[in-house]
């Protein structure tokens, strides 16, 4: 047992890591406008999904498992205004990735099977498949960037 329990300790951490490093790849040729571009009146830009991957990230791993406190707008997080600088946006993120690197390095191999519900994740049933599911979730949002960040290089005015 102690072998699975490292295995998935490893490989949930790194593929969390190797998700941010493919992010901050599409990211850094974006200028501030390239990354608040909406592709639609109705679309999510690139800024607008990284803030709800950090607030999801944050509130079903961090203040859910790791127990941190953090109260969540979701709403906000694909309408905010203000448009922090792409810098800030990546450092939430990036602060994010970390907090769920650390809380998957410090689950025992027992807590893994605790019960975990929360909102939105009623039944996730335990920790292993929210985490997982957080994953799963970072990769469909990374093909939404994938295609954001190529369409800005092909539409850009």
């Amino acid at each position: 047992m102690a072998d699975l329990h490292a295995t998935i300790v490893s490989s949930l951490s790194e593929r969390y890591h190797m998700r941010a490093d493919t992010i901050h790849e599409m990211a850094a040729p974006l200028s501030d406008d390239q990354f608040w571009r909406r592709p639609f009146p109705f679309g999510n830009s690139f800024g607008h999904l990284l803030l709800h991957l950090a607030g999801n990230l944050n509130y079903y791993i961090g203040a859910q498992i790791a127990g941190t406190g953090y109260v969540r707008d979701r709403d906000r997080e694909f309408t905010e205004k203000d448009r922090p600088s792409k810098a800030d946006v990546l450092k939430r993120f990036d602060d994010a990735i970390a907090l769920v690197r650390q809380t998957i390095t410090q689950q025992a191999a027992d807590d893994w099977a605790k019960p975990y519900s929360a909102a939105r994740e009623e039944d996730a049933a335990n920790r292993f498949n929210v985490v997982l599911r957080c994953c799963t979730h970072l990769h469909h949002h990374v093909g939404q960037m994938m295609y954001l960040a190529n369409g800005v290089k092909i539409l850009q005015p």
